[in-house]
């Protein structure tokens, strides 16, 4: 098939996603509003097979967010972008145009005029973006010119429905995680002496630091009463953003700057054995679609895992069983938490057993995209 996606360049997920179909021998045509930036994962775009690559021109002026902005400017930038697209589709001429979030990608999907096309919500474009009136009635727009939807968590497909989407046109379909490099066996002792973490416990947070959407501030909140019963414990801080100095002097105000380790962005080349290597995961998100990325390799890796009780992910992760379930915005609960899974060896090991097991069966890479691969196949007969 000839597949042309309209996709964030800036998402290691886009990459992982177009990838799949690149490298099966599918004619790949990738275009984003923003300049390639995968280098910043420690990824090549020229290794993959069968991909073209374009830059949607004129860039629009200002940062983007997954839901659509209100900054006006974009809205009608939009316009020369639609434009140049279409007369891109022209050339391309591809079996079916796949969109990947239905905020501003959506709506140049949906003003293109091209058909068929698969519209895959991440999240807050419709959570976030149909709280509005205006960005509602834009979401309900992308969401009625898609001849099918994607998404990947139960409560995405109420919501979807809500905003008035035949549940018929509505498939529910996981990102995946490549179960083979995010396992246990990737654990690496110099990973951890290279992070400072001897003869203690660590404990890793992925989430980044761009959005109070993650609430990292509750993490090290949690800290010093983690201390209290832990003294040795380490936290790992993944990711960078404009909240970085903010977070920082919270640990500081707090007396646990020497607990916590902001690493920064790592290469994804990396995240295996980093995540492999630590004790427990944490996500402290206020807002999640289906189970976070992160929150399932970490899973994958065999580790448990404490995540706020948000959207399907007490679905993914019965409390108690592979983790635990904690409230938004509760660092005392948080603390405690982690402090049992810190102190509990033996129930470390069995609680990440259960969710290895979970992800392999409900949540890999390779299954999900074949499942997509048939969607594609199907909507291209229509």
């Amino acid at each position: 098939m000839k597949i042309c996606f309209l996709a964030g360049a800036n998402s290691l997920h886009s990459y992982r996603w177009i990838r799949f179909f690149a490298d099966k021998g599918h004619d790949v045509h990738w275009v984003s509003l923003y300049r390639l930036s995968l280098d910043e994962y420690g990824l090549n775009l020229s290794s993959v097979r069968n991909l073209s690559y374009y830059e949607m021109i004129p860039p629009l002026t200002t940062p983007l967010t997954p839901f659509l902005v209100p900054r006006l400017t974009n809205i009608f930038r939009i316009f020369s972008a639609v434009k140049w697209l279409r007369g891109l589709l022209r050339d391309i001429n591809p079996d079916l145009l796949h969109v990947h979030s239905v905020g501003i990608y959506g709506l140049a999907a949906a003003m293109s005029g091209f058909h068929p096309i698969i519209a895959t919500a991440w999240g807050s474009d419709v959570l976030v973006g149909g709280r509005s009136r205006i960005k509602r009635s834009l979401v309900k727009y992308i969401l009625n010119r898609a001849d099918m939807i994607t998404c990947d968590a139960d409560h995405m497909i109420d919501a979807m429905e809500r905003l008035g989407i035949e549940r018929g046109k509505i498939r529910l379909i996981y990102f995946g995680i490549d179960t083979d490099r995010f396992r246990p066996e990737r654990r690496n002792e110099n990973i951890r002496e290279r992070l400072g973490i001897f003869n203690s416990q660590a404990v890793i947070s992925l989430r980044g630091l761009f959005s109070p959407i993650y609430d990292i501030e509750s993490v090290i909140k949690a800290v010093p009463y983690v201390l209290k019963e832990v003294t040795t414990a380490k936290f790992v801080i993944v990711g960078t953003g404009p909240l970085d100095a903010s977070l920082k002097s919270l640990a500081e105000s707090l007396g646990v700057s020497g607990n916590i380790n902001f690493i920064g962005k790592i290469p994804d080349s990396d995240l295996p054995e980093i995540l492999a290597s630590m004790d427990v995961y944490i996500s402290t998100s206020l807002s999640d679609a289906g189970i976070a990325s992160s929150t399932a390799e970490a899973m994958a890796c065999g580790l448990p895992v404490v995540i706020t009780d948000f959207g399907d992910n007490s679905k993914w992760v019965k409390d108690g069983e592979g983790g635990f379930i904690v409230p938004l915005k509760n660092p005392m609960t948080l603390a405690e938490k982690i402090i049992y899974l810190l102190k509990e060896k033996a129930k470390r090991k069995t609680f990440g057993a259960v969710n290895r097991a979970t992800i392999m069966d409900k949540n890999d890479y390779f299954k999900e995209m074949t499942r997509m691969e048939r969607i594609y196949e199907e909507i291209t007969k229509i």
